[in-house]
């Protein structure tokens, strides 16, 4: 790989050991392979692997598998993640160990969704979690991983960032993944190399300090800010945690690191920021630093728009009845009906997904237990998904890898032996999601957007979480 000339004069400009060896691993390694597994959907964890030391729930693989063929990934079992981005689940449980109540936690800049279901599996239970994406394909991918992982006090909304700074003081921690320079992705992305050019991270400076004004006033006084890039140019790492400390007062924020894992400091910085470097650590590039806004800081109170109420479908008896049967505790959520979909929202979060909704461009929020069709009421894939579902109230029919396989792809399906009605179709005892059994037929409940698409399969199932 050729690594651009210009790059490599701003990494020797630094004059900084800990950069020594860096061009070379860049042009000349491979990425390595990792994964995390799901905490709320307990799964059980391989042995004999090798961990990530600073996440007890991730691991190396020793080459990449077929990741769209293995049916765990789709049951949101496991999200596939580098190894560095994983530092987000010690920096959440750290900075919330002492915490007595669930919070609200924001990731401002989520798509693919890997922070956020980092974030879910380490926050208290009960926590909100927003995921935002400015992208519309992105966030309809967020969308995908966040129903997979299945954690139903998660809501996901889609524009630009402007929209969150109305929420003020709403947010306890704020996590912002910003748009980078992509250096740290080199090795992953030939476009990275390509499209890199110090025009490019003037530019990504300026759209990093457009998304921190944005988002800076939707945290709480005294609540934390965790801030990231994939790059190494100190332009948009230590000079812009320079820039937030300068210009907002906050205060850097020292993270307890697991030792002799080759996790390195800031670059030419009194503040605490951690880099990874690919030739110091098993991962690609990152930087993060955590910083405390102020507790005496000014933040305008919010207010809510003052609108008639709208009037709410009032939805049948029998449909409610329906849906309590299908969770496992439904006096714990109360019901709403957007169009034909009846979701369930936890309720000691629906006041905050009312807020929620009043300002952001909210595309998921809660349970979506089914769609009304005339007086019936359809199992939805977000139901199969979460962690919420009742899997007693439905017939489970357990499938062998190659009808998985169909089932994901969309395709017609047969059961054996299975009830008419609608069926959990299951493959290694974990839901994959609905189908409506006929008898000589399954009508797939799979959606139409998710569907895999290549006709491609490989002779052995993944072997990621070895069952």
């Amino acid at each position: 790989m050729n690594i651009p000339k210009e790059f490599i004069s701003e990494i020797e400009s630094y004059n900084d050991k800990s950069l020594d060896g860096l061009v070379e691993a860049l042009a000349d390694t491979d990425a390595s392979v990792s994964v995390r597994a799901n905490r709320g959907k307990q799964v059980s964890m391989p042995a004999n692997v090798d961990y990530i030391p600073w996440c007890g729930h991730g691991w190396y693989l020793p080459q990449r598998e077929a990741f769209t063929f293995d049916p765990a990934m789709h049951q949101g079992l496991y999200y596939v993640q580098d190894a560095s981005s994983m530092i987000l689940s010690h920096i959440v449980s750290w900075l919330t160990k002492d915490a007595d109540a669930p919070l609200r936690y924001l990731d401002a800049c989520a798509a693919p969704g890997g922070k956020t279901t980092a974030a879910i599996d380490n926050l208290p239970i009960g926590s909100l979690v927003v995921a935002n994406e400015y992208v519309p394909t992105r966030a309809a991918v967020l969308r995908e991983n966040v129903i997979k992982w299945g954690y139903p006090g998660c809501v996901v909304s889609k524009g630009d960032t402007a929209r969150i700074g109305k929420l003020s003081g709403f947010f306890d921690i704020i996590a912002a993944d910003v748009p980078c320079s992509g250096e740290g992705m080199f090795r992953k992305e030939p476009d990275a190399v390509s499209q890199w050019s110090m025009g490019l991270v003037r530019e990504c400076v300026e759209r990093q300090r457009e998304i921190v004004y944005n988002i800076w006033q939707a945290l709480a006084p005294g609540g934390f800010f965790i801030y990231s890039t994939c790059t190494f140019n100190r332009h948009e790492d230590e000079e812009m945690v320079q820039y937030i400390v300068d210009e907002y007062g906050a205060e850097s924020v020292a993270v307890p690191i697991p030792a002799d894992c080759g996790i390195e400091s800031g670059v030419n910085t009194t503040h605490h920021c951690y880099r990874f470097l690919p030739h110091k650590v098993k991962g690609e590039g990152l930087f993060v630093a955590v910083l405390r806004k102020p507790a005496d800081a000014d933040v305008a109170s919010f207010k809510q728009k003052k609108s008639k109420p709208v009037a709410m479908p009032k939805i049948a008896d029998q449909v409610i009845k329906t849906a309590k049967q299908w969770l496992l505790n439904p006096a714990d959520v109360e019901f709403n009906q957007k169009g034909d979909y009846i979701i369930a929202i936890p309720k000691a979060l629906s006041r905050d997904i009312a807020v929620l909704t009043s300002v952001l461009d909210v595309i998921h929020y809660g349970v979506v237990v089914g769609e009304i069709k005339g007086k019936d009421l359809i199992p939805s894939q977000s139901l199969a998904m979460s962690v919420a579902l009742n899997v007693d109230a439905f017939p489970v029919c357990e499938v062998d890898y190659a009808t998985a396989i169909a089932y994901l792809r969309r395709e017609a399906i047969t059961l054996d032996d299975a009830p008419r009605g609608y069926v959990i179709v299951s493959y290694a005892d974990k839901p994959l999601g609905f189908v409506k059994n006929l008898g000589n037929r399954a009508n797939n409940l799979y959606p139409q957007e998710w569907r895999i698409l290549s006709s491609h399969l490989p002779d052995t199932p993944p072997q990621v979480l070895l069952y």
